[in-house]
C-alpha cells in the first residue's frame, strides 16, 4: 500500500469534508438520553444521524451497504458493511466503532467559545463532540476509502456507530443481539473513542475503568425551616451525607473504601503506567488546569497513571436540595442531594459493585434519615487481551511512519461500555483502542476539543493497520 498517498488523501478529506461535516455536527444539541429526556420530540438525535449518515451513504467505498436500524423506543444506530477487499472473503470480520451522542453543555467555556458553535483555532476545533465522538464515523470509512484507492487490503468490516454511549450505552446490548449474525465473526475491533497520552503518537488503550453514576439523597423533614428555629434539634441532612461519604472515601487521601470497586493490578499494566510516565514526564499531570497552587494527589508520576486508569475514586458532579448562592436564606433544608460518579477497576463488577454502594449508604442510616441511593447507570470496564505479534509491529510501524515516533499504550480512566460486551462475546479478538483525546481536549467538559492533525494522522494509521490484519 502507498503510504504517503494514503497520509495526502487523509489530509486532504480532513480539510476538505471532514472538518466542514464536523462543524455542521457540533451545531446541533444532540445529547445522550440521560441528559435529554425528550430527545426524541426535540429531533436533535435524528439531525446527527442522517448527517453521519448522508456522507457515509456517499464515499466511494467498494461494497458499502449502509443503513439505520431502529429498535422502538431505543436510540438509533448506524450500521455499515463493507465486504473483503483484495483478499480472501473468509468471512473474518473487522468491527470498527463509535458514537454520535454528546455529553451536556457544562459552564466555563471561555470567551468566544460555545458548546454548540464550531470554532477553529489552528488544528484546534472546539464544540462539543467533535472529538467526543463525531470523528469517528468519517475517520473509519476514510481509512477504508484509502485503503481501497492505495494498493491495500482489508477484511470484512463492519461499522457500528451508536447513539447512547454517553448513557452507559444502555440501548447497545439489544442492537448487537438484533445484529447477531450480520456482525459475523470478529478477530479485531478498532475503536476511535478513546484517549492519548499526546499528540506525536499513536496511543493504544490497554484498559478502560468501569463506572457507577447515581444520586444519593437524605431527607430529614417534610419542609424547610427556620434555622434558628431548628438547628440543634433537627440534624443537617448534608451533614449526615457527610458521614454516609466517609463509609466510602477516605476524606484524606481520596482512597475508595469499598474493596468491591478495587481490583488487583497486573504487573504489566504496572511497567505499562512506569514507561508511560517516562515518556509524557510531568505531563501526566501538567495536562490538567490546576488552580492557584494546587498539586496532584501523588509526586510518583507512575502512581498517578495508575490511579487514573486502575484505581477507584468518586467525583461529586452535582448537587440538589440547594437553593442559589443568591437566593439562600437562613433555612435548614428539608433534604440534600449529590450525585456521585464512581469510577471502578477495569476488572470489577460493576452490578456488584453498585449493589454493595447501595447497601453501604443505605444501612443503619445516622438518626434514622430517609436515604436513598439511586444509582443511574453502571458499567464493566475492560482490560486488553494479551497483544498479538503482528498487531504490536502494525501499531508501532504505523505509528513510526505517520507521527515520526513509536506507539505508547496505556490504560484511560474513562469506560467505554461497548469494549466490555465485545470482549465477552469475542474472546479471540484483538483490539486497537485509540483516539484524539490527548492532553487539554477536555471531552465532557468545557472547551472541548478535536485536535485536526492528530485526526488526520490516525486515519491514515487505521487504514495501516488494516492493511496489515489483511496480510497477518
Amino acid at each position: 500500500m502507498d503510504l504517503s498517498a494514503v497520509a495526502n488523501f487523509s489530509n486532504q478529506i480532513w480539510e476538505d469534508e471532514i472538518v466542514p461535516q464536523l462543524c455542521d455536527y457540533i451545531t446541533i444539541p444532540n445529547k445522550s438520553p440521560l441528559f435529554d429526556k425528550n430527545w426524541v420530540e426535540h429531533g436533535y438525535m435524528e439531525q446527527a444521524t442522517q448527517l453521519i449518515y448522508n456522507w457515509c451513504a456517499a464515499r466511494q467505498v467498494a461494497g458499502l451497504e449502509i443503513e439505520i436500524v431502529r429498535l422502538e423506543g431505543r436510540t438509533p444506530l448506524i450500521f455499515m458493511e463493507i465486504p473483503a477487499f483484495n483478499c480472501d472473503a473468509d468471512g473474518d470480520t473487522v468491527l470498527l466503532y463509535g458514537h454520535l451522542d454528546k455529553q451536556p453543555e457544562m459552564v466555563g467555556w471561555r470567551d468566544g467559545l460555545d458548546p454548540w458553535t464550531p470554532v477553529r483555532e489552528g488544528d484546534k476545533l472546539y464544540g462539543r463532540g467533535g472529538a467526543d465522538d463525531g470523528y469517528s464515523a468519517f475517520a473509519s470509512l476514510t481509512a477504508l476509502e484509502a485503503v481501497q484507492k492505495f494498493g491495500g487490503s482489508h477484511k470484512r468490516c463492519v461499522v457500528i456507530i451508536e447513539a447512547c454511549e454517553e448513557s452507559g450505552s444502555v440501548d447497545l446490548p439489544f442492537y448487537i443481539d438484533h445484529l447477531n449474525d450480520k456482525i459475523g465473526e470478529v478477530s479485531l475491533v478498532v475503536c476511535l473513542d478513546s484517549g492519548a497520552g499526546d499528540y506525536e503518537r499513536l496511543w493504544s488503550t490497554t484498559s478502560l475503568r468501569g463506572m457507577c453514576a447515581g444520586d444519593l439523597r437524605v431527607d430529614v423533614i417534610r419542609e424547610g425551616v427556620h434555622s434558628g428555629d431548628a438547628s440543634g434539634i433537627v440534624p443537617s441532612s448534608m451533614r449526615i451525607i457527610r458521614q454516609l461519604l466517609n463509609r466510602v472515601e477516605d476524606a484524606e487521601t481520596g482512597e475508595v473504601l469499598i474493596k468491591e470497586l478495587h481490583a488487583e493490578i497486573p504487573e504489566q499494566r504496572r511497567q505499562q503506567a512506569a514507561q508511560v510516565a517516562e515518556v509524557l514526564g510531568d505531563e501526566v499531570f501538567t495536562a490538567y488546569p490546576f488552580v492557584g497552587n494546587t498539586q496532584p494527589m501523588s509526586k510518583d508520576r507512575s502512581e498517578l497513571v495508575l490511579n487514573r486508569t486502575w484505581r477507584p475514586t468518586v467525583s461529586y458532579t452535582g448537587a440538589g436540595g440547594f437553593a442559589a448562592l443568591e437566593d439562600a436564606g437562613n433555612v435548614l433544608r428539608p433534604f440534600s442531594t449529590l450525585k456521585l460518579s464512581f469510577r471502578l477497576a477495569p476488572t470489577a463488577d460493576g452490578k456488584v459493585a453498585t449493589a454493595k454502594l447501595k447497601e453501604v449508604f443505605e444501612s443503619n442510616p445516622p438518626y434514622g434519615a430517609t436515604i436513598d441511593f439511586n444509582a443511574e447507570k453502571s458499567a464493566n470496564g475492560w482490560n486488553a487481551p494479551e497483544l498479538a505479534n503482528w498487531l504490536e509491529s502494525a501499531v508501532n510501524e504505523a505509528s513510526t511512519e505517520f507521527f515520526g515516533n513509536n506507539a505508547a499504550y496505556m490504560g484511560e480512566g474513562g469506560s467505554i461500555p461497548f469494549m466490555g460486551m465485545l470482549g465477552d462475546k469475542f474472546p479471540a479478538a484483538q483490539f486497537l483502542i485509540t483516539g484524539v483525546l490527548g492532553p487539554g481536549s477536555n471531552a465532557h467538559g468545557p472547551n472541548e476539543f478535536l485536535h485536526i492533525e492528530m485526526g488526520k494522522k490516525l486515519t491514515s494509521c487505521v487504514a495501516s493497520v488494516m492493511n496489515a490484519h489483511a496480510h497477518r
